[in-house]
């Protein structure tokens, strides 16, 4: 620990941490289960206007808790409260490396092609290839809960 910021400075980010990682655990276990698979079964003749206006109103969402998180996270490396084990944090941040490299090499690339014309395997492989991502979340939120753990 570098004690960067004071205990109570790095118990906040842990806290930040884990109910940024929280909040997209759920937000992606909803997309995972209800959202993608409607997506996936749009109408040909909608699918292009909804897959856009999907990509514009998920920004709205995630862009706060993901970057609270990709903050945090990083901070977490810098500094933590003595109490969290070295690993916690540089789990979390493989985590998020997964997530994030996940959505940036697979789901923004078929969200692209979802908007510019109709593919009947573009939302069936959207499905399949968000599952690298709602684990990754999901252990993130495991992760951030146990560093709040006494």
């Amino acid at each position: 620990m570098f004690d960067a910021w004071s205990d109570a400075t790095a118990e906040a980010l842990v806290l930040a941490n884990a109910a940024a990682a929280l909040v997209m655990t759920g937000l992606i276990w909803f997309v995972q289960i209800v959202h993608y698979p409607l997506l996936a079964g749009t109408p040909a003749d909608r699918s292009t206007d909804v897959a856009a206006e999907h990509q514009r109103r998920t920004s709205y969402v995630v862009a706060v808790p993901m970057a609270v998180e990709g903050i945090t996270t990083l901070a977490l490396l810098v500094d933590r409260p003595g109490d969290v084990a070295l690993v916690w944090p540089w789990l979390g941040a493989l985590l998020v490396a997964i997530a994030l490299g996940s959505t940036i090499l697979l789901s923004v690339p078929l969200h692209a092609r979802m908007a510019l014309a109709f593919d009947p395997n573009t939302g069936p492989r959207l499905v399949l290839t968000n599952w690298p991502r709602t684990v990754a979340w999901t252990l993130h939120g495991v992760v951030g809960l146990v560093m709040l753990a006494p």
